[in-house]
């Protein structure tokens, strides 16, 4: 493990890990959200975002304080601390984000990093090149190939006890991602961004970033700690919790109050259209629309961001609750419910369970079957898998109903989507799950897979499937030689 993440919790690809961070002497729970800090505005103070909101890290852009002669010297003399009267940790971001913007930054990896060790962050970041979604192959190589010269260089430059960021590139290609995720964690930084994820947010593209996560995951290894860039909309925190990361920094709290949009969890509005406000934070309590109508810009520009961070702050406790309880899959699929495009992640999400399945607990508390895509979830991978693994008679009857038959040595349960198994491991996870009575095609289809699994890897043994009323497209699932028993005649 790297020494800076220790794990406690897992569920799916999520977890709750412990950041440390010795040069601020703090160790952030994870996930967490870093607010951004524009050190040119005051929107929220960060002493107000620890105290009332519980930000125990925040981020801010040390090219932006570079540039600014007046920030600059108060950085430098001061530092960061000390500027924001922040008592967490502060990691700071290099100018990356602007060379991706304006396509030229006058600073190199070793300057940036000197300044950022001298102003005081915490967590440092190099220039990487942010290479876009949708580029030539031959572009994203030539990027990726220049941001590992960089973290090359990073190793180099002296920066004590602060950590220094290692980002992640690649572009749209998968095996980029994991490429560079593999040569990040070769080297001897310590956090690892997946950068150049914001177009695809803005573009509502989370299956692209589902898959470029992934990648990176695949090269990093489970002990490296991953920040997402950029993503700050609540909406699609379990999606990428589910998938491995652990950070967050998010603009869109204040970007967002200054168009006077609120932040929910199934997505953005505009204060115009709101008649109600669907919230019991303080701003929500203590306001209706019209009030907040009523102020004049900056007022309700400050109570609007304050909404949108208890609305995002709430969302992470409630992701960590799910990790905690093992239902994080359910809170992703109910969030997945909020967009189309979020359905999309989500479906992504899901081919890579074999992924998720190495880092799923293998017990947990329960299992609700809520939509045909729980079918394709990790804990029913994980039991296809191992049906290899149970003692098989010579004979078997594997049965939807309850009766066993003489004809068969022994008699196995099958319960869509998970298929068959021993009637001793019924009470055991994910075997008690809760499925709907009207079981969908996506569950029996599951179940169809198991029983040829099983079928396939007992060539000597001879079987026989009780159903009920399975479709005919179903049952062309199960091998030849299994003789076919509808029990849909038969009542419970």
């Amino acid at each position: 493990m790297r020494e800076c993440f220790e794990l406690r919790d897992a569920d799916a690809g999520g977890r709750i890990g412990e950041l440390t961070v010795p040069r601020a002497d703090v160790t952030v729970e994870t996930p967490a959200l870093l607010p951004v800090i524009n050190p040119n505005l005051d929107t929220i103070s960060p002493r107000r975002l620890a105290e009332e909101f519980g930000a125990e890290i925040l981020i801010t852009n040390s090219y932006i304080i570079y540039g600014t002669e007046d920030v600059r010297e108060a950085a430098l003399e001061d530092g960061l601390h000390e500027l924001f009267d922040f008592p967490g940790a502060i990691m700071t971001d290099s100018g990356s984000f602007q060379l991706a913007e304006y396509g030229e930054i006058d600073v190199t990896t070793e300057e940036i990093l000197d300044f950022q060790y001298r102003i005081g962050s915490d967590i440092a970041t190099p220039v990487d090149i942010p290479t876009p979604p949708d580029v030539s192959r031959e572009q994203a190589e030539d990027e990726l190939a220049t941001t590992q010269e960089r973290l090359e260089i990073a190793e180099t430059v002296d920066t004590g006890e602060m950590l220094v960021n290692a980002p992640v590139q690649g572009s749209t290609y998968p095996d980029l991602r994991k490429d560079a995720g593999r040569h990040a964690a070769e080297t001897d930084l310590d956090v690892f961004p997946v950068g150049a994820v914001v177009p695809l947010m803005n573009d509502y593209r989370y299956d692209d970033m589902i898959d470029a996560v992934a990648g990176a995951k695949r090269g990093l290894g489970a002990d490296a700690p991953v920040h997402l860039f950029g993503a700050g909309h609540p909406m699609m925190f379990a999606l990428a919790v589910a998938m491995g990361c652990d950070l967050f920094d998010s603009a869109a709290y204040a970007l967002y109050a200054r168009d006077d949009r609120y932040l929910t969890v199934r997505g953005t509005r505009h204060l115009e259209d709101l008649e109600y406000l669907p919230c019991s934070c303080p701003v929500c309590t203590e306001n209706d629309p019209d009030d907040l109508r009523a102020l004049e810009d900056k007022p309700r520009e400050k109570e609007l961001a304050a909404h949108n961070l208890h609305v995002t702050f709430e969302e992470i406790r409630r992701i960590k609750q799910a990790i905690r309880a093992g239902n994080l899959l359910e809170l992703v699929e109910q969030r997945a419910r909020a967009h189309p495009t979020m359905l999309d992640g989500y479906r992504t999400l899901l081919d890579h369970a074999d992924q998720l399945e190495r880092s799923d607990p293998v017990s947990k508390g329960a299992f609700f079957y809520t939509s045909h895509e729980s079918a394709r979830r990790p804990e029913v991978l994980r039991h296809h898998q191992r049906l290899d693994r149970l003692a098989v008679p010579d004979s078997l009857f594997l049965t939807e109903g309850d009766s066993d038959s003489e004809r068969y040595d022994e008699s196995w349960r099958v319960q869509p989507p998970f298929g068959p198994f021993p009637r001793a491991l019924s009470k055991s996870y994910p075997l008690t799950a809760e499925v709907p009575e009207r079981t969908d095609r996506s569950a029996l289809e599951a179940a169809a897979d198991g029983v040829a699994r099983l079928v396939e890897t007992n060539p000597e043994t001879e079987f026989a499937l009780g159903h009920r009323g399975w479709p005919a497209d179903v049952l062309e699932r199960i091998p030849d030689g299994v003789d076919l028993v509808d029990l849909s005649g038969e009542s419970g």
